[in-house]
């Protein structure tokens, strides 16, 4: 056939356009300006996030809590038991 691997098919009115794998820098600029914004992004969103969970939290333990105190047995209600 005379083709090398990526040219087996002929594309009619399709213009298609290849970067060399060599030439892609697939994390070029990822760590220094990525970095920070992704800090300062969730910087921004501390917040709307913390204070829902931190009520939800507390919430939770006192229900948590007064679930385990409904629990218990009274031992007045057994004194009279032999």
């Amino acid at each position: 056939m005379g083709h090398g691997f990526g040219n087996l098919w002929k594309f009619r009115g399709i213009i298609t356009y290849r970067l060399s794998p060599f030439e892609i820098r697939a994390f070029a600029g990822a760590i220094n300006p990525g970095f920070g914004n992704t800090i300062r992004r969730i910087l921004e969103n501390v917040p709307y996030i913390v204070p829902p969970m931190t009520i939800a939290y507390v919430l939770y333990d006192q229900l948590e809590k007064e679930h385990e105190r409904l629990m218990r047995k009274n031992p007045a209600d057994y004194e009279n038991d032999k």
